[in-house]
């Protein structure tokens, strides 16, 4: 669920199919914070859109206890802003995926 622009979830513990997928990202990209139901993507939309259309510095603070999914939300932040960024330099969808990508997200 959304408060305001936090973003509280919980870890299903379980692989849902299709909620992190390019199709996902894509939805996500194309719609203001509150539009869809709640998600990483919208609030990492949200940042993106704050840091670059506004010129906005942001923090996004990932907490919780120990095996709630804070390395995966991490993660799944970081592949989002990557996919936003290659778009934004006009790369196609199919290749958002790149090296420097793979190294954040591998560290």
């Amino acid at each position: 669920t959304n408060i305001g622009s936090i973003l509280a979830s919980v870890n299903p513990y379980k692989p849902i199919p299709g909620l992190y997928s390019v199709d996902a990202i894509d939805l996500y990209r194309q719609h203001r914070l509150g539009e869809l139901p709640p998600h990483i993507f919208a609030t990492a939309n949200e940042c993106y859109c704050c840091l670059w259309k506004r010129h906005d510095s942001q923090c996004v603070l990932i907490s919780g206890e120990s095996g709630a999914g804070k390395t995966e939300s991490t993660k799944l932040l970081l592949k989002f802003l990557s996919a936003m960024s290659q778009t934004s330099l006009g790369a196609p969808v199919a290749e958002k995926s790149t090296r420097v990508e793979e190294a954040i997200l591998e560290s």
